[in-house]
Order: C-alpha cells, then structure tokens, then sequence
C-alpha cells in the first residue's frame, strides 16, 4: 500500500512502513465462536475425565475392590472368528479412542481449510511451537534413559499433550484463557494430535497383513466416494466404518489410524447456502460422545494402576519413568516456549499488546499435561512388560499433576488480566448479540451506541430536572414558612 505524503512545494510516493504481524492477536469472530464451542464440550469431557481417572485409582487400589477392577478390564468380550475377541480395556484402547481420533481428524481437516492453519504464516507459529514441543521432551526423555541406562522404548510417551485434560484444570481452579492463548492451545494440541498419530501409525506397527489393509483401503475409498456423491445417513456410515476399524485392527496398524482417515475425508468447508459444512455438523454430533463417553471410558481402564509410596518412589528413580515426568514437566515447557519464541523472533511477529511472554510460558506449561495419548504410547511402547507398563503410566500421571500444579500457580498470577481481557472480548453494550469489539469498524455499530447514549443522557437530564424542582420546591417552602411566623 502506498501513502501520498505532502512536502513543502510538491508530493511524493512514500511506501508505507509494514506492521509488524502479531502473534495471539484478535480471532475473527466465526473463528471465535467455533473455539469457544469446541473448548465448552472439551472443558465439560475434561472434568468427566478427572472423575474417571480418580475413579480408576481408587477402584484399583482399594484392596477390597482391586480384584474386580482387574476382572472388568480383562474381561473378553466379541467375535473370535473376526479376530475381534478383546478385553474391556483393549476395547477401550482401540475403540472408543477411535471415536477420539475421528473427530481430532475433523479438527485438522477444519483447520487446514478453515483455521489458522489455512495460512502458512499463521500456521508456522503453532506448528513450529507443537514440533519442539514433541521433540524437546523426547530428547529428554533419551538423555535421561541413556544416563540412567534404561530403555529407550519409551520416547514417545512424553511427547503428547491432552488438551480435555488442561482444559478441566482451566475450570477447576477457575481461569479464563483470552480467545487467542485458548485458540493456541487448541490449535497446538490438533497439531500434536496430527504428529501422535504419525508416531503410532510408524513407530509401533510391528507386523501387517497386507489383505486386511487392502480391505480397509477398499473400504475408505467407498467412504470417500460416498461422500462426494453426496450420499447421507448415520446407517450407512457408521456401518462402514465398524468395517474399516475392524480391517485396520487386523491389519496390525493401530486402529485408531481408521478414526484419522475417515475424519480427514469429511468436507469442512461452506459452500453457497451452508450455515455450517458437512464435517463441522458431524464434528458438533460426535464430539459429545468422544469427550463424554470416549475419552473417559478408556481413561477408567488405563489410568487404574497401582500406587504406593515406593512405586511413587521408583517413578523419580528409574530412568524411564524419570524421562517420562522430565519430558513432560521440562520438555514440554521449554520446548513450546522455546519454538514459539524463535519463530516470533524469526517472522517477526510482534506479541499481542495485552500478552506478556509470561503468558505464553504459562500455556506451554499446561500443555506438559499428557494424558489419553500419553497413556496409550505408553501401553504400545512397553507392551508384553506389564510392570513397565504402570510404572510408566504413574510417571505419566505424576508428570501432568506436576504440570498442572506448576500452570495453576502461573496462571493465577494474571488471573485478574484475563479476566479483564474476557470480559472486552465478551462486552457487548448495543445489545447486537455481536461483541463491540467486532463492530468497532461498523457504522452502524456507533449509530446505535450514539443513540443508547442519547437515550441515557435525556434520562439523566430528567433525573436532574425534577431533583432540582423538589430542591427548589424545598427552599419555596421554608422561605414561605419564615414569613408566617409571629413578629
């Protein structure tokens, strides 16, 4: 854009200088208002997977009760001959998580097409941020194994972030993110859902069978035809995609990749007419399910391990669970603060007025709470070794209480400026039904604020008028009660 500028005598071209862009600024108001959606269902499954959670130590370490918690979650259940005789929490793992990956495949989809992930530059921020942030607690993870001489196994565990989970310990101790740290956080979380996939999908697939996967390639080539032509109706769907899962169990990749593909091949764009696309109104059914039901069913038959004070003890002695509590507590923070920072620097983009650096710090160190995919990394690394296995999902539990008292300790500090920053966000003094802070450049946003203003200024000219006639009615009447008493 160029400025024509007045000299003395004559006018030149002067180039205007560019602003900077800013990191964490303002959402657009569609974009607003799908997050705050999304982060309200999360926060609601967030809490539902606290009380899971509390609910599978107690069941298993209850002496009384242990015995029948190990009954449920190893009891077998489905079709033999499909290969599909599996225990509760087998079925846990890899079913009802395949709901969960379904619709974090919605989410990716949106935000390549729609979000902030549609923009390279806006892009680079979060993906750069949630890229250190998988690989910084991984290297920690290796370096505290290698030192300590464990097992390198579990790398991967640390490196996964569970945003129902922070978004729980948002409403627990009662904080209220700014749109666009809450949008971050989101945003961050989808693309480290995205790489948590890839790393299951490459890291623990031992062996295949190459006919199963054919079939499930037959079957999300339907799926996808399906969708182009148009074709609608949950009893085709949701029969089909049992298909797919069952293929894609058998094939030896994790089924949960099932979830992904079939998320990803929904449309997630408006066209002329639509209110809302294909993908974001199956998204806005199945998210529910996923976060209420989903989520915290696997969280009641994973997160039931054993704990005592030596197996307390032994999560800060061995390396591996060491690496794990390091990885996620140290390497998480840093590496997300670190990534976002760097790219700041690098593109330029100048941090949102209201933000301070102290804020993003605040977030990268809630996002060092792993939970549901921490958990499952951590059966499929130490599969077969079932003392590892709970002693690694205790690290994982231990390292996310750490996380998340670290968090709450720095969010509380600035707690009073986000809620100030919510409540402009939420300010909505014309009574539109649209924030003023989305109107300011609206014409007609100022006419109506001038006439609510006129409005309240005649009620206040009215109130004057009649205090100032009792008062002069007051003065009236002593005056006039003075005159009539006796000389």
């Amino acid at each position: 854009m160029c400025l024509v500028l007045p000299t003395h005598r004559r006018f030149s071209l002067v180039t205007a200088p560019r602003t900077p862009r800013k990191a964490f600024g303002r959402l657009s108001l569609p974009e607003r208002t799908y997050i705050a959606d999304a982060l309200r269902t999360e926060t609601v499954g967030g809490v539902l997977l606290l009380v899971a959670a509390v609910t599978a130590l107690v069941w298993a370490n209850i002496p009384a009760l242990h015995d029948s918690y190990e009954s449920v979650s190893h009891f077998h259940f489905g079709p033999e001959a499909l290969g599909l005789n599996l225990s509760v929490a087998h079925w846990a793992a890899d079913g009802l998580l395949a709901v969960f990956f379904f619709v974090a495949g919605i989410e990716l989809k949106r935000e390549l097409v729609a979000g902030d992930l549609k923009d390279p530059k806006a892009a680079a921020l979060p993906v750069v941020a949630a890229l250190c942030g998988m690989a910084v607690p991984a290297i920690v993870y290796t370096v505290t194994a290698t030192a300590g001489g464990g097992s390198l196994s579990g790398w991967a565990v640390p490196t996964a972030t569970d945003i129902a989970f922070a978004l729980a310990v948002l409403a627990v101790i009662g904080t209220s993110l700014p749109s666009a740290l809450r949008a971050f956080l989101l945003t961050l979380a989808v693309v480290d859902d995205l790489f948590a996939i890839l790393i299951i999908a490459v890291f623990f697939t031992d062996t295949l069978n190459f006919a199963a996967l054919g079939g499930a390639a037959v079957g999300l080539a339907v799926f996808w035809l399906l969708l182009r032509k148009g074709v609608r109706g949950w009893y085709v769907y949701v029969p089909l995609g049992l298909v797919i899962w069952g293929l894609m169990y058998n094939s030896g990749i994790h089924a949960t990749i099932a979830g992904v593909a079939m998320g990803l091949m929904l449309r997630c764009h408006t066209r002329e007419g639509e209110e809302h696309s294909p993908g974001e109104h199956v998204e806005h059914l199945v998210r529910p399910l996923s976060a209420g039901l989903a989520v915290p069913l696997f969280a009641l038959f994973s997160a039931g391990v054993a704990i005592s004070g030596g197996a307390l003890a032994d999560v800060f002695t061995k390396p591996e669970t060491l690496g794990v509590v390091l990885g996620l507590v140290v390497g998480k923070t840093l590496g997300i603060f670190g990534g976002t920072w760097l790219t700041s620097r690098f593109t330029r983009a100048s941090l949102s007025d209201d933000l301070q650096w102290a804020d993003v710090f605040a977030v990268a160190t809630l996002a060092g709470i792993g939970f549901t995919v921490s958990l499952l990394i951590g059966e499929l690394a130490f599969d077969g070794d079932a003392a590892m296995t709970d002693e690694v999902k205790a690290a994982v539990l231990s390292g996310s209480l750490i996380a998340a008292a670290l968090a709450t300790v720095l969010l509380k500090v600035r707690n009073a400026k986000y809620r100030g920053l919510v409540a402009e966000e939420e300010r909505d003094d014309d009574l539109s039904g649209v924030p003023d802070i989305y109107e300011e450049d609206d014409p007609a946003y100022h006419l109506r604020m001038a006439a609510l203003h006129e409005k309240k200024a005649a009620e206040h000219r009215r109130i004057a008028e009649e205090m100032q006639s009792a008062r002069l009615a007051e003065v009236t009447g002593g005056a006039g009660d003075e005159d009539d008493r006796p000389a």
